[in-house]
């Protein structure tokens, strides 16, 4: 088992890159800031030792998966 791989915001853009999805910083920004409920649209946390938005590296990646199989899922033939 691989030990977790916690990045921030810029780390996240470029991992998303990587999978072609380009985004800018601030679509980055809004995706890591709380709606008025409270809640995030991808599971962000604040780090309590530098106090900066952190995400683990395959969290973020899996996010992604699990949403392309459900539009998957979701498609009527």
């Amino acid at each position: 088992m691989t030990p977790p791989r916690y990045i921030d915001l810029d780390e996240a853009r470029e991992v998303l890159a990587e999978m072609g999805v380009k985004l800018t910083t601030r679509q980055m920004k809004r995706a890591a800031d709380k709606d008025i409920y409270g809640r995030r649209k991808l599971p962000f946390f604040i780090d309590p030792i530098d106090g900066r938005l952190k995400i683990e590296r395959e969290l973020l990646t899996e996010v992604y998966r699990r949403r392309q199989m459900d539009a998957q899922r979701s498609l009527q033939l």
